[in-house]
């Protein structure tokens, strides 16, 4: 599975907006795209930095709508009120445990690592940081997408409410930091957000 990422930063006014048009406008006509597996919508309401990941069943399918896609994004960024910053990725793991709740809200860690340690850090991922994100409070799911080429990776752990992700937010910032330390990886931002619109229908990874 692929995905593309946009993120605007946009006027903490317009999300309303900019979920309805993703909503009603958006989801519609990229769930008729050949090898469309949904798409989500993530929010930080002060800022208003939001992330809008699509999702697809190969990088063929990602590429061949880019230019549909393209306009789509464009529109976005004027009801946002922002510009837009487009990455594509490989989802490399996605783990669920339950379904994200109305209220659910996302932390989001980008990541940097020499490209010949990808693999390195997926196993890690998997086998040493996955079943200790397991036990966050109000843990739903977490996933990894990563661009090998570059070494980029970028893990988001989706949590049941604000009461979480602030319960969370201490042994998570410990957990990467052992994490990234072991694997020789450099943290590049770290984004805390609202799960405003989840309509992804990837299957589970792991």
């Amino acid at each position: 599975m692929y995905a593309r990422t946009t993120t605007i930063y946009g006027n903490p006014r317009s999300i309303d907006r900019g979920v309805a048009h993703l909503r009603d406008e958006v989801l519609p006509e990229l769930l008729q795209m050949a090898g469309s597996v949904g798409l989500s919508m993530l929010a930080d309401r002060l800022s208003g930095r939001c992330i809008v990941t699509t999702a697809w069943e190969t990088r063929a399918a990602m590429h061949a709508t880019a230019d549909r896609v393209r306009s789509m994004r464009q529109r976005l960024s004027d009801v946002l009120s922002g510009s837009a910053d487009v990455a594509e990725y490989e989802i490399a793991v996605l783990h669920r445990v339950h379904e994200a709740p109305e209220g659910a809200c996302t932390r989001v860690t980008w990541t940097r690592v020499a490209p010949h340690r990808v693999d390195e850090v997926l196993d890690g991922y998997r086998t040493a940081l996955l079943p200790r994100l397991e036990e966050l409070p109000g843990f739903c799911s977490a996933s990894l997408m990563t661009d090998r080429r570059e070494g980029r990776g970028a893990g988001a752990v989706t949590v049941a409410d604000r009461a979480s992700l602030e319960a969370s937010r201490a042994p998570a910032a410990d957990l990467q930091e052992g994490f990234t330390r072991a694997v020789g990886a450099e943290v590049l931002d770290v984004g805390e957000f609202e799960l405003v619109l989840a309509h992804l229908r990837v299957p589970e990874t792991v």
